[in-house]
């Protein structure tokens, strides 16, 4: 039986949900499991063929202990070079803890609803086809941690996806999101579509069938790129990309 994928969930009734079924049509076992409510996250991934923290309404900054602990604990997949993947909140505890610094925009700024993407050069050495356009749920970024590649980047929060070392992966936007989910998190979080640049309820649902096709798709291809645990090359002068310097200042968290 194929290793199960560690799943770390943020709220009671939160769901894996596409990211879950995609898996599972893998035969790839689910071990799901909710800090937040104390259940223990394990001490090592050996018996794990990976992990995936997913988003939630909470900060990477809040001073809670299960936020602390959640931010810890990834040493062990970084450790163990497993594969890892973070998701919104979970890319901002990656992101933390690789030292970076995760904010609210400067101006205020949320990104609630779909948004464009665009994929650099190493993310189309990761999957060849990105979207144009994906779901955001948001109001905080963060900037990319030293020594990770950039593969996505948008407008209004630059850092989108990002790569650090062979296997772990951050990425600010939801693929995971099923039209199910988006009914819940618009009728339960209905007063965070009143944020500075979030789309209003009935876009979300417009937007959903132009462009999440290609989400789904891209979905697809990644996973079976992250299952299979790259190495990609990460030696400078690759070809890889590196932002550094006066790049690194166009981050969310950047002052002026």
């Amino acid at each position: 039986m194929p290793e199960p994928v560690l799943i770390v969930l943020h709220q009671e009734h939160s769901t894996p949900g596409r990211i879950g079924h995609a898996l599972q049509a893998r035969g790839v076992p689910l071990d799901v499991r909710r800090p937040r409510f104390g259940e223990r996250l394990p001490e090592t991934l050996a018996e794990h063929a990976g992990a995936i923290v997913f988003g939630g309404p909470m900060s990477a900054n809040d001073p809670d202990d299960f936020i602390k602990a959640e931010i810890d604990w990834l040493a062990v997949p970084l450790a163990e070079q497993k594969p890892f993947l973070g998701i919104c909140l979970g890319a901002q505890m990656l992101a933390r803890h690789l030292g970076a610094t995760v904010c609210a925009h400067p101006e205020g700024q949320a990104e609630i609803g779909y948004y464009p993407l665009r994929a650099t050069l190493d993310g189309r050495r990761v999957c060849p086809h990105w979207p144009d356009h994906v779901y955001q749920w948001h109001r905080e970024g963060f900037d990319l941690p030293e020594g990770s590649r950039l593969l996505a980047e948008g407008d209004m929060f630059r850092v989108q996806a990002f790569r650090h070392g062979p296997a772990a992966y951050g990425i600010q936007f939801h693929p995971e999101v099923t039209h199910a989910m988006m009914c819940r998190w618009t009728t339960r979080g209905h007063e965070r579509l009143a944020l500075p640049g979030a789309k209003p309820r009935l876009a979300h649902f417009a937007d959903r069938p132009v462009y999440d096709g290609a989400v789904q798709a891209w979905l697809a291809e990644f996973l079976d790129a992250w299952l299979g645990s790259p190495r990609a090359d990460t030696r400078p002068g690759r070809g890889a990309e590196r932002v550094t310097g006066a790049a690194m200042a166009a981050g969310p968290c950047a002052p002026g």
